[in-house]
C-alpha cells in the first residue's frame, strides 16, 4: 500500500503540489455557485426566468474571463493572472452579497465570473509548466483531486451555512479566494520572462493558433456538449432537489459533496492504473456516456438514495473523461500558445455555464423537468457518439 501511494503521488513537482493546495483552499469555499439558483429564487424571490438570466450573465463573464485569461497568460505570465483573478474574485463576493437589486446582481455576476474564470487557463498552463510529459495527466488529476476535495468540503459546509443564512456563503467564498490569492503571491511568485520574437516567428505562431486548428475545434465542440450535460448537475439539479424532491439544504449539500469525495478517493489511483493502456479517447468516450445514466435516473425517481446512485455514475463520468480531456488540450499546444489552447478549452465549460442555465430554466418554465432530462441525456449521447467517430477517423493522428 505504501508503494502504491508512492507510485501514484510520487514524482510530482513541489510547484504542482502548491498549485493543488491553492486550488483546495479556493474550492473549499465554492458554496455560492452550488446554491446560487436556490438563493436567487427562494431567498431573493426572483422568478426562475430572472434567476436563469443572472446565471447566463455569469456564463458570459466566464467566457470573457477564460479568453482574457488565456491571452494574458501568454503575454504577462501565469503568476500575475492567477493572483489578480483570485484577489478580484474575492472582492466581488463581498460586493455581491451587499445588494438585492436585480440590475446590480446582473452586473456583479458578470464581473465575478470574469475575474474568477481568468484563473483557469493560467492554472492549466502553470501545471503544464511544472510537469513532465510522463506525469502530466497525474498532475492534472492531483489538481482535480484538490478541486473535488474542496467540493466535498464546500457544499457540505455550504448546506449548513445556507440553512442558517445564505449570506454567509458569499463571505466564506470571498475569504477563501483572498486566502488562495495570498498563497499564490507568497509561494508561486515567478517573474515572467519576455522574449524578443522576430516577425517570422510571429507569423508562424499566428498560423499555429488554436483558433485555426480544425481537429481541436471538433474536440472543443464535443467537450461543450458534454459540459452542458454534466454541469447542470451542479446548477439546475439543486433546484430540482429542492422544488420537486423536497430535499433539505443539508441533503442537497451532501449530494454535491459526494461527487467531490468520490473523486478524491478514486481518481488518482484509477488514472495511475489505466493511463497508457488504451487510447485517450476511449476513456473520454466511456466517461461521457456514463453521465447519461444520471439523467435516466432523474426521469424515473425522486428517491434520495437512488438519486445518490445517479451521482455516483456522474462522478465516474468526470473521473474518466476530464483528466484526459485536459491532457489532450495541453499536448495539442506548444509553449508559445499554451495559454490560448488552455483558454479555448476552458471556454467550453464557460459556454456550458451560459447555455446550461438558459436551456435548463427555460425548459423547466415551459416544458418541465422531465423534458430537460431528455435534452441533457441527448447532449451526452451526441458527445459520446462524436468521440467514437473522432477516435475512429482522426484518433491515430491526434498528436
Amino acid at each position: 500500500m505504501v508503494l502504491l501511494f508512492r507510485n501514484v503521488f510520487g514524482g510530482l513537482s513541489r510547484q504542482v503540489w502548491l498549485l493543488a493546495l491553492v486550488m483546495l483552499i479556493n474550492r473549499s469555499g465554492t458554496m455560492v455557485i452550488a446554491f446560487l439558483s436556490v438563493y436567487l429564487t427562494i431567498k431573493l424571490g426572483f422568478g426562475v426566468k430572472n434567476a436563469g438570466f443572472i446565471m447566463v450573465l455569469y456564463g458570459i463573464g466566464s467566457i470573457c474571463g477564460t479568453y482574457l485569461g488565456g491571452k494574458l497568460t501568454d503575454k504577462i505570465g501565469y503568476y500575475q493572472v492567477q493572483f489578480w483573478s483570485l484577489f478580484l474574485g474575492g472582492i466581488m463576493f463581498f460586493l455581491m452579497v451587499q445588494t438585492k437589486n436585480y440590475t446590480l446582481l446582473c452586473i456583479y455576476a458578470f464581473l465575478l465570473s470574469l475575474f474568477g474564470e481568468a484563473y483557469r487557463p493560467a492554472n492549466t498552463a502553470s501545471v503544464a509548466e511544472f510537469s513532465t510529459p510522463e506525469n502530466l495527466t497525474r498532475s492534472f488529476s492531483l489538481v482535480r483531486l484538490a478541486i473535488n476535495l474542496g467540493w466535498a468540503i464546500g457544499p457540505a459546509v455550504g448546506g449548513y451555512l445556507a440553512s442558517q443564512n445564505y449570506e454567509w456563503l458569499f463571505y466564506a467564498d470571498g475569504f477563501t479566494c483572498l486566502l488562495a490569492a495570498g498563497l499564490v503571491w507568497y509561494f508561486l511568485k515567478t517573474p515572467h520572462k519576455r522574449k524578443v520574437i522576430s516577425k517570422e516567428t510571429k507569423a508562424q505562431n499566428k498560423k499555429e493558433s488554436a483558433f485555426r486548428d480544425g481537429f481541436y475545434w471538433i474536440f472543443i465542440i464535443l467537450v461543450t456538449f458534454y459540459g452542458v450535460a454534466f454541469f447542470q448537475i451542479f446548477t439546475i439539479a439543486p433546484l430540482f432537489y429542492k422544488q420537486v424532491c423536497q430535499f433539505s439544504e443539508i441533503q442537497i449539500g451532501n449530494l454535491m459533496a459526494l461527487n467531490g469525495l468520490l473523486v478524491v478517493i478514486v481518481e488518482m489511483f484509477l488514472i495511475y492504473k489505466i493511463q497508457g493502456k488504451y487510447h485517450q479517447f476511449t476513456f473520454i468516450t466511456f466517461g461521457v456516456f456514463l453521465v447519461v445514466i444520471n439523467y435516466i435516473i432523474f426521469l424515473f425517481t425522486q428517491n434520495y438514495w437512488i438519486i445518490l446512485i445517479g451521482i455516483v455514475f456522474a462522478t465516474f463520468s468526470e473521473i474518466l473523461a476530464m483528466p484526459f480531456m485536459s491532457t489532450f488540450s495541453i499536448e495539442r499546444s506548444k509553449p508559445h500558445n499554451r495559454g490560448e489552447y488552455s483558454g479555448l478549452y476552458a471556454m467550453t465549460w464557460s459556454v456550458a455555464q451560459i447555455s446550461g442555465p438558459l436551456i435548463g430554466t427555460q425548459t423547466i418554465a415551459y416544458l418541465g423537468y422531465d423534458t430537460l432530462w431528455y435534452i441533457l441525456g441527448s447532449f451526452g449521447l451526441i458527445s459520446g457518439i462524436g468521440f467514437v467517430f473522432l477516435k475512429r477517423r482522426l484518433g491515430s493522428n491526434y498528436k
